[in-house]
């Protein structure tokens, strides 16, 4: 079972996956498979150890239709969506 809430910290970012959101459209992996895959459900994950570049992650959780991805920095402000 996918956990409903995960949490990375990459680059001094919180990266946070709501998988109850999440519809398997994958653009976030079409933009950073080093980040992000879908798993055997069809819902995105944190691809491990990986350290996608900043940009490149930033555009992945943008890409997300359902804002299944949310990007937050160090001091707590979302930037994405």
């Amino acid at each position: 079972m996918t956990q409903e809430v995960a949490e990375r910290r990459v680059h001094g970012l919180t990266i946070r996956i709501d998988a109850t959101l999440c519809v398997s459209f994958g653009d976030c992996v079409d933009a950073a498979p080093e980040a992000f895959e879908l798993d055997g459900q069809g819902i995105v994950t944190f691809v491990a150890p990986e350290k996608p570049e900043r940009a490149r992650l930033l555009e992945a959780c943008a890409a997300c239709p359902v804002d299944a991805l949310a990007v937050c920095d160090a001091d707590g402000r979302q930037l994405v969506p």
